[in-house]
């Protein structure tokens, strides 16, 4: 797996995938976590590891994103990838967010996302199409990025 850094951000891409793929995970405290949950709500869904340092450096604009939007239907899912619970605990002790981590075990999402890159996300919109994605990592908080979230949010 590819982990890749763009310090001139990458860009929000318009979707061209087809339909929105599942989603059905365990957290990090072994609830389920379903897209389809989410319908009617503005999803940031982000694969990454904690191996993968862009991964890392694009928590805290995740986080600051998710303020942002605090009290719009607005949520972040944050896909690990195949890494042990230990592992992914420890780092949120080390590195808190108040987003979900679902847990992608044994790859699955990650093959039937199509992701191939990390830091990878994507943009669900609120009738549950993904709108954009991302490879490599981004500024969540910044004008442009924010912007084009909040822009989907329902009213």
């Amino acid at each position: 797996m590819l982990c890749v850094g763009n310090p001139a951000a990458a860009d929000l891409k318009p979707w061209i995938g087809g339909t929105t793929p599942a989603l059905l995970l365990k957290d990090l405290n072994g609830a389920t976590v379903d897209l389809a949950d989410y319908r009617g709500k503005v999803v940031l869904l982000n694969f990454w590891a904690t191996w993968c340092e862009p991964c890392r450096d694009e928590m805290p604009s995740m986080q600051e994103l998710k303020r942002k939007l605090a009290g719009r239907p607005f949520e972040v899912l944050a896909v690990n990838l195949a890494e042990s619970e230990n592992k992914v605990g420890d780092f949120l002790r080390r590195f808190p967010v108040d987003f979900k981590i679902p847990l992608d075990r044994n790859s699955a999402a990650r093959r039937e996302w199509n992701v191939k890159v990390l830091p990878t996300s994507f943009v669900i919109a609120p009738d549950g199409s993904v709108r954009y994605s991302v490879v490599g990592e981004i500024n969540w908080a910044d004008e442009f990025a924010a912007g084009a979230l909040l822009r989907l949010v329902p009213k």
